[in-house]
C-alpha cells in the first residue's frame, strides 16, 4: 500500500460512525494530511510514527489552498509512502473528494476512496429527522449553499427545487439562509414548510433549532447558530418531535 492516497470520510463528527476500513488505514499510515472537523478522537488513532499535516480549509480561505493539498499528496506518495487524505464525512459529498481523485490520476498516482457517513444524513439521524419517509417524502437532495466563488453565476436552481423535491439538505448554507429560504418561497414552496438547522451535529455539541422557511433565519440569528451546520427543509422535520431518540447525556 505504499506509494498510494487513500481519500477517507471521517464520518460527521462521533468518532464512533466512522468506518472499520478508515480505522485500518489510519492505523498504517505513513502520512496524514487532515481537515478542519476531522475529530481529535480520531486523529488520536493516528500512530505516532506518522506525519500528521493540518491541511484544513479556513472560512475565508482562497481556492489556492486546494493547490498545496494536492501537491503535498503527490510529494508524500512518489516517496513510496502511504498517505491517508482523511475527510470529515464522506469524501465525494462537497469534500473534493472527486477533484483529489482527479488531479492523482493525472500524476499517475495509485488512491482509493473509502466512503463516510456524510454529516448530513449523520446530523438528520442523531436529531430524529428520517430524510425520507413513505407518508411524507420519496426523494430528498443534497445541495451546497456556497458555491465555488470562481463560478460565474451560482448553479444551484432554487425556485426550481421548490417543487421538484420533498426533502432538501443544505450543507454550508448558514450565511446564506435568509436569501435561500426566500428563493424557495419564490419558487412556490410554502412559508409554512419546516425547517431545522442542526449545529455540530452528532457530536457532544449538537444544537438543533426548527422554525420554517418564514422565520428560521431569525431564529437561527437569535440563538446564535454558527457553522458547522446543516440545513433540512420538508416535512420530515416535524417527525423530530416523536422520534427524537438522542439522549442528551450520551
Amino acid at each position: 500500500m505504499r506509494g498510494k492516497v487513500f481519500l477517507v470520510g471521517a464520518g460527521p463528527g462521533d468518532p464512533k460512525l466512522i468506518t472499520l476500513r478508515a480505522v485500518e488505514l489510519i492505523k498504517k499510515a505513513d502520512v496524514v494530511l487532515y481537515d478542519r472537523l476531522v475529530s481529535k478522537k480520531i486523529l488520536d488513532m493516528i500512530p505516532k510514527s506518522a506525519k500528521k499535516i493540518y491541511v484544513g480549509r479556513e472560512v475565508g480561505d482562497d481556492y489556492k489552498h486546494q493547490d498545496s493539498t494536492n501537491d503535498l499528496m503527490v510529494k508524500h506518495a512518489k516517496a513510496n509512502r502511504m498517505v491517508v487524505r482523511l475527510k470529515g464525512g464522506d469524501p465525494t459529498i462537497f469534500g473534493r473528494g472527486g477533484e483529489e481523485a482527479e488531479y492523482l490520476k493525472k500524476y499517475k498516482i495509485k488512491f482509493e476512496l473509502i466512503p463516510g457517513i456524510t454529516s448530513g444524513i449523520g446530523a438528520a439521524t442523531y436529531s430524529g429527522i428520517p430524510l425520507t419517509h413513505r407518508k411524507f417524502a420519496s426523494s430528498v437532495v443534497f445541495v451546497t449553499g456556497h458555491e465555488d466563488p470562481q463560478k460565474q453565476k451560482e448553479s444551484v436552481k432554487w425556485q426550481r427545487l421548490a417543487k421538484s423535491v420533498d426533502t432538501i439538505v443544505i450543507m454550508m448554507g448558514l450565511s446564506r439562509i435568509g436569501i435561500i429560504c426566500k428563493r424557495l418561497i419564490e419558487g412556490g414552496m410554502s412559508k409554512k414548510t419546516p425547517v431545522a438547522v442542526i449545529e455540530n451535529g452528532t457530536t457532544p455539541n449538537h444544537k438543533m433549532i426548527t422554525g420554517d422557511l418564514s422565520n428560521i433565519s431569525k431564529l437561527a440569528s437569535q440563538k446564535h447558530i454558527k457553522p458547522p451546520s446543516i440545513i433540512i427543509i420538508g416535512k420530515v422535520v416535524g417527525l423530530s418531535k416523536t422520534l427524537q431518540w438522542r439522549d442528551k447525556n450520551d
